[in-house]
């Protein structure tokens, strides 16, 4: 008995001390403010651990679960988190979610245990269209999100992927982009939320919002959002990967920081990514003035600036800006990058350059401060686990699965729907008795797209499906077209024969547009015609007699010339969800209206470019010989199976300073006869200023539904801060004179009334 007591005395005495220690320590200490644990944790750190915080690298090193569960380290990998590690990505990725979360469990106690201070790691992952890893929601693409114009879908759609990231162990994610898309060239449109400066923040805002649980989710139930590519990324020259990118500091403030300045200011991002490219020569690695001077200094980021892979060392070897690795590594240190993605090359080189130059420990300590800051944030250091009884129940749950079928459906945009005879063909409905036999056809048809129809249709219908032939093939790195179509091509034709109606999927797939990684990649194209005979296959179905619909499926902007000529309806997809067929066939069988709008401007010709919709009203003066003016469809275009009305445009005032606002009313009414959502947008032009001016730009947006006869006033407010500019004196700011207010259902249409803003102080 006695000893028995005298050991639960010792065990009380031993809890005791354990608890006195880990309250002195105060970064163990959860009561404790972020900043003293911070700033606490940092004192105790030597120079290996602090810039082992500094540094991410990739678990297909070798971090694996083998066939009994257990985690496996490939040789190499223990020595990487010997002073702990700032994180590692895609740990798990192609594990489905409970095994996945055992593995990253495992992985993280590894970690926790075996550095000196149990400092843990972040996980990291892509989210472009839901969690980059086996077994989680497949969403549609960002520029699908984008065309909704619906900002709580949006961000419904990241609060779902940052839950099922963190269900199964994971806590950051290099997404979004809040890059402008402006060059379809560019293989990585379709990643973007288009080309409008509003737009894409608003989408921006929604998602890293989502994503991060409005902060408050940080803790425990949702992952950090690292906006990227800070900054100019979508502009690269020719529309190529890795390009030099030429902004003018005029475009740079009033076009392009937007988005990433709504990012960290309004929606608290927790991490920034820097650009691949230049920016005006600067290497975006290397650029003091765009990482600290305005990101950190003037917009007040306390976050982590991540790179992109390996770009710190190919400042040295690629950007020859740096003459030795160990210049690039102190040039972007200097500059403002906290944290170095995958390079052996680069940061790891700092503990023997402190050495030498001992300058560098204030620009360590202030780096992997920022990344300390964000796992206390992320609630790591308190609950580094997972739950492994809740993974199963939390992932592809009824709501996740019918937000990404709600986003395929809000997403899709009717560009045309009137037949030579001015009649439309959509929608089919369920009961018509006109076409009985549908021919499903085209190089972009889903295997699936036959059993989706069927299911929404039933026997009324009897549907046939052929793919006919490949765009490419199919070779992920650089794909080549195919040559080899006509035995495809002429099946296609021998079936469409035999339809009543033909739906045609045409456009482009995920090897006529994707990233060109660094290393012998390609992804971008010189031209934005549809490759493979696709113009010439519909040119010949439409010979035939047949009725077309073209379901346009694609990853960046084409120019549709012989597809809006030839087609009676067309259905923009864009790259739907996994459920993307089912909604196509509720649309063209008027289970669900569209009411999509374009997110970008469709030119008729590459010739064009550029061509956002929010050029300068001088680039619109003339157009080109032998073609057509103005775009094929603008920015914000998209039609209903229903017709709206915009009438009674009032304005509260015509004249606006800098303390006072306008409220602007629209009465929209549905004058057809089903329901349908209208997107309301709102458009500012400055007729006067010191320096030439957009033509016109998206400042509101409202989605409406509106049942058949039904009238809504719909309301903005125009806040005089959205009339700031960059001014002739490079100051941003207000200047007086005129402004027209327009709105309606796209860029290029709507009711207009003019105001003044009358002072400037």
């Amino acid at each position: 008995m006695n000893k028995i007591y005298l050991s639960t005395v010792g065990f009380c005495l031993l809890i005791n001390i354990t608890f006195a220690q880990s309250v002195k320590l105060v970064y163990k200490n959860k009561n404790a403010s972020t900043d003293a644990r911070v700033k606490d944790l940092l004192s105790r750190m030597n120079l290996e651990e602090k810039v082992a915080q500094m540094r991410i690298f990739h678990a297909n090193l070798g971090i694996a679960l083998g066939t009994d569960n257990k985690l496996e380290l490939k040789s190499g990998i223990a020595e990487r988190l010997r002073y702990g590690i700032a994180g590692i990505k895609n740990p798990g990725e192609f594990l489905e979610p409970v095994k996945a979360a055992l593995l990253n469990n495992q992985l993280q106690k590894y970690i926790v245990t075996h550095n000196r201070l149990g400092i843990p790691a972040l996980f990291i992952t892509e989210s472009y269209n839901g969690v980059d890893a086996q077994g989680c929601t497949k969403f549609a693409r960002p520029i699908n999100m984008a065309a909704s114009f619906n900002r709580d879908l949006v961000h419904q759609t990241w609060d779902i992927i940052g839950r099922e990231a963190r269900i199964r162990g994971l806590h950051m994610c290099h997404s979004p982009e809040a890059d402008l898309s402006r060059d379809p060239r560019f293989g990585r449109m379709s990643e973007e939320f288009g080309e409008d400066t509003y737009l894409t923040s608003q989408m921006i805002i929604s998602a890293v919002t989502g994503v991060q649980g409005d902060f408050k989710g940080l803790k425990s139930t949702h992952i950090g959002a690292v906006t990227k590519h800070f900054a100019g990324y979508g502009q690269v020259l020719g529309g190529t990967n890795f390009a030099a990118i030429e902004i003018s500091p005029r475009t740079l403030i009033d076009e392009i920081y937007p988005p990433f300045k709504a990012a960290v200011q309004q929606a608290k991002t927790l991490g920034i990514m820097a650009s691949h490219g230049d920016l005006n020569g600067i290497a975006s690695h290397a650029n003091y003035d765009l990482l600290t001077k305005v990101l950190k200094n003037q917009w007040g980021f306390k976050g982590y600036v991540v790179s992109d892979a390996n770009d710190i060392a190919r400042l040295n070897f690629f950007m020859k800006v740096a003459e030795t690795p160990e210049d690039a590594a102190m040039m972007a240190l200097k500059a403002g990058m906290d944290v170095d993605l995958y390079s052996d090359e680069a940061y790891a080189l700092l503990p023997k350059l402190v050495k030498t130059h001992p300058e560098l420990i204030k620009y360590i300590d202030a780096a992997a401060s920022r990344m300390l800051r964000t796992k206390f944030i992320l609630g790591l250091f308190d609950s580094p686990y997972v739950n492994l009884e809740s993974v199963k129940e939390n992932v592809r749950t009824d709501k996740a699965l019918a937000i990404a079928k709600k986003m395929d459906e809000e997403s899709m945009i009717l560009l045309k729907n009137k037949s030579a005879d001015s009649s439309s063909i959509l929608p089919i409905g369920l009961s018509n008795t006109k076409y009985n036999k549908i021919a499903l056809l085209g190089p972009v048809l889903t295997d699936g797209a036959k059993a989706d129809f069927e299911k929404i249709a039933g026997n009324r219908f009897v549907f046939s499906a052929e793919k006919g032939f490949d765009l490419t093939n199919r070779e992920g790195d650089v794909p080549k077209l195919n040559t080899n179509t006509k035995p495809g091509f002429d099946k296609l034709i021998a079936m469409a024969k035999q339809a009543d109606l033909c739906v045609l999927f045409l456009g482009g797939d995920e090897f006529t547009a994707k990233e060109g990684f660094f290393n012998n990649a390609l992804g971008d194209r010189a031209s934005i015609d549809p490759v493979a005979p696709q113009d010439e296959l519909i040119r010949q179905v439409k010979a035939l007699g047949k009725p077309i619909i073209v379901v346009l499926k694609h990853r960046r902007t084409l120019s549709i010339n012989e597809i809006s000529k030839t087609a009676d309806a067309i259905l923009d997809c864009w790259d739907a969800s996994e459920f993307g067929d089912e909604a196509i066939a509720k649309a063209i069988f008027g289970l669900i209206n569209p009411s999509g709008k374009l997110p970008v401007t469709v030119p008729r010709t590459i010739g064009q470019l550029p061509f956002h919709y929010s050029q300068k009203e001088i680039n619109f003066k003339k157009g080109y010989l032998f073609i057509e003016n103005g775009p094929l469809y603008p920015f914000g275009y998209g039609l209903s199976y229903t017709t709206f009305k915009y009438h009674n445009l009032k304005l509260s005032s015509t004249a606006i300073n800098p303390n006072s606002k306008i409220t602007v009313t629209v009465e929209v009414t549905n004058t057809g006869k089903l329901t349908g959502k209208e997107v309301v947008q709102l458009y500012i032009k400055d007729l006067i200023g010191s320096v030439t001016r957009p033509d016109k730009e998206l400042k509101d947006f409202q989605k409406v539904e509106l049942k058949a006869g039904e009238t809504k006033t719909v309301s903005f407010t125009i806040n005089p801060e959205i009339l700031k500019f960059t001014r002739a004196d490079m100051k941003f700011g207000y200047e007086v004179g005129d402004y027209t207010v327009q709105i309606g259902p796209s860029s290029a249409e709507g009711l207009k009334s003019n105001f003044r803003l009358t002072s400037i102080i």
